[in-house]
């Protein structure tokens, strides 16, 4: 059986297109007891509002209609975000020569937290510059990796 991720997302990819913009990424999660299906969208100059809801009415109608969740959750659709998450290979490559920053679980040279410039990604290995040093982190050692905007 699919997961309820992979099923949404595959509901929703012709749904976005079709809004203009593009899936970010799918998540199900459970917080405060409460189940949540949230699919993050994307579009070059940013998503608005309007993507949201032009997104959310007919995928809500997808959903209902394909039944991929048992019980009830609460269903959103919002923009993946100035610090979005980087967790596949296409988000990797989409950011690439960007400032990312990497959080661990286990400190290492006593931090948890590296910001730098985003220059590889190969086999489960993030490479940050910083200060003109390429640093390693690999994947399992990364409780995540997200855009670091600077305003």
């Amino acid at each position: 059986m699919a997961k309820v991720t992979e099923v949404a997302a595959q509901l929703a990819e012709p749904i976005v297109a079709a809004a203009g913009c593009t899936l970010w990424d799918v998540e199900y999660v459970k917080e405060a007891g409460e189940w949540f299906l949230r699919v993050y969208i994307d579009k070059e100059g940013g998503v608005s509002i309007d993507d949201c809801e032009a997104v959310s009415r007919p995928l809500s109608d997808a959903l209902d209609e394909a039944d991929p969740i048992q019980g009830s959750y609460t269903f959103e659709v919002s923009s993946a975000g100035a610090d979005r998450a980087l967790k596949k290979p296409e988000h990797f490559a989409a950011c690439m020569g960007q400032e990312v920053q990497v959080r661990l679980y286990r400190p290492r040279e006593g931090r948890k937290e590296f910001v730098g410039v985003l220059t590889g990604y190969e086999a489960g290995t993030v490479t940050l510059e910083i200060a003109g040093e390429q640093v390693p982190f690999d994947e399992k050692e990364a409780a995540q990796v997200r855009l670091y905007p600077r305003f």
